[in-house]
């Protein structure tokens, strides 16, 4: 199994274009990533938190999300959709998404065989890096 990742993603007042899902899709086409769960939750400006069903989420008429129908492995918990919804600003919605990186499975195994063991991980916000990437351009 490759490592299992999670995205909340914020929809300021609402709008979804759905401009990212034929990427997503791609993604899971070409085996690099497999979609464990997809939610998809709404702050009301009273706070109230409303979990959308995959669906027309924006309101065209199409089933935007169908082929992701389903996508529910039962790692996604209600306790983390409060800390979801927790991150949330008053009007805005939020993609829940959990992941696994099928393409780091078989180098993973390939450590793992050879006496391996992970021993730290973790992400560097591209923020960080892109200041980073500045700072270091700008040196002299």
């Amino acid at each position: 199994m490759g490592p299992i990742d999670y995205l909340v993603v914020e929809f300021p007042g609402n709008r979804m274009t759905g401009e990212g899902l034929p990427l997503l899709v791609d993604l899971v086409d070409r085996g690099l990533i497999r979609i464990l769960d997809l939610t998809f939750i709404r702050k009301d400006t009273d706070g109230s938190v409303t979990v959308l069903e995959i669906g027309d989420l924006t309101g065209d008429g199409k089933l935007d999300l169908a082929v992701f129908e389903g996508a529910s492995s039962g790692l996604l918990g209600q306790d983390d959709l409060e800390e979801a919804a927790a991150a949330l600003e008053p009007g805005n919605s939020a993609g829940v998404l959990i992941y696994e990186n099928l393409w780091a499975a078989p180098f993973a195994a390939a450590l793992h065989r050879g006496g391996a063991e992970l021993v730290a991980s973790g992400r560097i916000p591209a923020s960080v890096v892109l200041a980073a990437l500045d700072a270091a351009e700008s040196a002299p």
